[in-house]
């Protein structure tokens, strides 16, 4: 790829999240040499089969700047996702960023669902009972690890 474009005018901090098993929520701050009018686009693509995507939902800052994106119906693939972000501005080139991510890195789980505790006052204490969080990729529930805190007995 060709790095024309001011330097330090591509965007910085650029981070994704997966959350509620399909929602994407995508921000980064503009470049530090970049001019005021700067506007940003995210565009992305799940895998090399598929098509790439432009933002259809931009979060935008106090001067009506691009600075995050809500993607929703995210599905997450074996694949890592490509990401691209592009600018313009009327008074400069402005350099792209673009990385890949593998989408169930970044995916926070929904808490576990049904939990349920049943104690009685015989030597077997508490049963507690719980089912999987929800996730979009994960299929057999012995993948997952839990941890019980017992604040007070």
């Amino acid at each position: 790829p060709v790095f024309s474009g001011m330097n330090g005018s591509a965007i910085e901090n650029f981070s994704c999240v997966i959350y509620n098993i399909f929602l994407m929520n995508c921000t980064w701050q503009a470049g530090r040499s970049a001019p005021a009018d700067t506007q940003y686009f995210l565009y992305w693509q799940n895998s090399i089969d598929e098509e790439e995507m432009e933002c259809e939902l931009y979060i935008k800052d106090e001067n009506y700047r691009n600075m995050g994106c809500i993607f929703q119906n995210v599905s997450i693939g074996t694949e890592k996702a490509y990401f691209f972000v592009n600018g313009s501005s009327k008074d400069s080139l402005i350099q792209f960023y673009d990385e890949y991510i593998d989408l169930y890195k970044i995916e926070i789980l929904t808490a576990p669902l049904n939990v349920t505790a049943h104690c009685t006052r015989e030597s077997v204490g508490c049963i507690i009972t719980w089912h999987p969080p929800l996730t979009s990729h994960v299929e057999k529930a012995e993948c997952f690890q839990y941890e019980i805190s017992i604040q007070n007995k």
